[in-house]
């Protein structure tokens, strides 16, 4: 889909060079961008997927995995 939108001079000069550097279209660098801020902004969609992968993963217990962790906290700074 195309779009038209108003961004700052800074903003584009610096896409431009990243789109060079990277050997990207100016289209690509700004649809990472804007994907990488949708994420990061969706906690809902972060918290629905580490659901689905924990549903996946299932509830087995790991006797090593346990230990390290425990041994891990016991050392944190609470």
């Amino acid at each position: 889909m195309k779009t038209a939108v108003s961004i700052p001079d800074e903003v584009f000069a610096r896409a431009e060079r990243l789109a060079r550097r990277t050997r990207k279209s100016r289209s690509q660098v700004f649809s990472s961008a804007l994907r990488e801020y949708l994420a990061r902004h969706a906690p809902d969609e972060v918290t629905e997927a580490m659901d689905r992968v924990c549903a996946e993963v299932g509830d087995q217990h790991d006797p090593f995995v346990a230990a390290a962790a425990r041994r891990a906290l016991e050392r944190s700074e609470w």
